[in-house]
């Protein structure tokens, strides 16, 4: 059957509405104990969302007429999980050169200008673990060097591009003091002269462009694109993050921020309970792990399970994470948490840890970590405590999308996994 132009018209008009009135159906998610982490725990209370973002929080809170309603009872609701520190998308198999994109060579060391989300593999097996576990937001960062690169905040989403996922870009710059010999230097004193002298040299550029671009300015210490892409930093507009784990060598990169006017994170941190009065006092949060209860190393001997709770009771600010450059066990941060809970944390502090306090950092607590109305609905329904091991993530959402599916690993355990006869 033909149809006239203005059927076509009409009928084009009509999936139009159908496609509006679909993509801004809200879902409420009833009778669960909600942690939105901005404040106390609802219990009986209610999380709905509307057109990818949160729409109302609370206890006795009315069900929008039409909604998909999520049965939440017995459950646990909670702001999707925020691992900060990964190279997923970035590095899919470290063993194999052609799937690792997550440092750059740089110059002598400094790799300022990397971007590393312009590597991203939207496409990569190891985003439905995570997703699917209820980490729905990740630091997609740079390694390796004195400064390794500038790193991104990324969402989880299945079947997106890379542009898409990208939540912020830059969103840090990574630099790290824990290794002399990864900074090209012999010795600790030697990569702080290094980093001071990149620093001073990016001031130096800053002020006379034009003189160095007419050969009127003496050699500097790396290529002026490096020093370009330092300039964000020492505005302040993105923070540097500093893999550093001597109780020393920390406070000397609190100085260094404050000689710089620098915003700055400590990653890693082994020793960072020692010196948790002056991290307090600067308002330096630290990003740890909570499974490392021994020293890898003469930089980290100080190394304690306690170290998280230790700079919480300090009042240092806390985030956790897997491990600096993880891509494949991102999944794992809430274990952490639960630990960190185990040695000394607070339950309520666990879950800030994972959440809200990254998104601060990262500068996107506007959007992400705690469940408040107005803010994109990255949200999880838990069947227990997700911060024990058994708890399973029975719903995420992330900007109101249902997002769970199955993963490579689920494929492969249906596949060879023996039936029962």
């Amino acid at each position: 059957m033909l149809l006239t132009r203005a059927s076509r018209v009409l009928l084009a008009a009509s999936i139009t509405c159908v496609a509006t009135v679909v993509s801004a159906q809200s879902i409420a998610i009833t009778g669960g104990k909600v942690h939105p982490v901005s404040g106390p725990a609802i219990d009986n209370g209610t999380v709905v969302i509307t057109d990818g973002k949160i729409t109302a929080v609370g206890a006795g809170v009315a069900v929008p007429a039409g909604a998909r309603v999520i049965d939440a009872k017995g459950k646990w609701v909670t702001p999707g999980l925020f691992n900060p520190t990964t190279t997923l998308g970035l590095r899919e198999v470290g063993s194999e050169p052609g799937s690792t994109d997550d440092s750059a060579r740089g110059d002598h060391g400094v790799a300022a200008a990397f971007r590393a989300w312009e590597g991203l593999n939207a496409t990569s097996t190891l985003w439905a673990p995570a997703r699917n576990e209820g980490v729905t937001t990740v630091g997609a960062l740079p390694n390796g060097g004195l400064i390794a690169g500038q790193g991104a905040v990324v969402d989880t989403l299945p079947g997106r591009t890379a542009a898409d996922m990208i939540r912020k870009a830059p969103a840090v710059m990574l630099a790290s003091l824990a290794s002399a010999q990864e900074a090209q230097t012999d010795a600790r004193g030697e990569l702080f002269m290094r980093l001071r002298e990149v620093l001073d040299d990016a001031r130096l550029f800053d002020g006379r462009r034009e003189a160095f671009d007419n050969g009127a300015v003496r050699d500097l210490a790396v290529h002026r694109l490096h020093l370009a892409a330092l300039q964000q930093v020492l505005s302040g507009q993105v923070p540097v993050l500093i893999a550093v784990h001597r109780a020393a060598d920390i406070e000397a990169a609190l100085a260094l921020a404050r000689d710089y006017k620098l915003r700055i994170g400590i990653l890693g941190g082994a020793e960072a309970w020692m010196v948790a009065p002056q991290l307090a006092a600067a308002r330096v949060p630290v990003f740890t792990t909570a499974l490392d209860s021994i020293p890898t190393s003469f930089t980290t001997l100080g190394q304690r399970q306690e170290n998280a709770g230790l700079l919480r009771k300090g009042g240092v600010a806390v985030g956790l994470m897997v491990g600096a450059g993880e891509s494949f066990n991102v999944r794992n941060i809430r274990q952490h948490a639960g630990n960190a809970v185990a040695y000394g944390m607070t339950w309520d502090d666990a879950l800030r840890a994972v959440t809200l306090t990254p998104a601060e950092f990262f500068g996107v607590a506007d959007a992400i970590g705690t469940l408040e109305v107005g803010k994109d609905a990255n949200v999880v329904v838990w069947d227990g405590d997700p911060f024990e091991f058994a708890t399973r993530a029975v719903n995420v959402f992330i900007r109101g999308r249902d997002v769970q599916g199955p993963s490579r690993q689920d494929m492969l355990t249906e596949r060879y996994v023996p039936k029962k006869p």
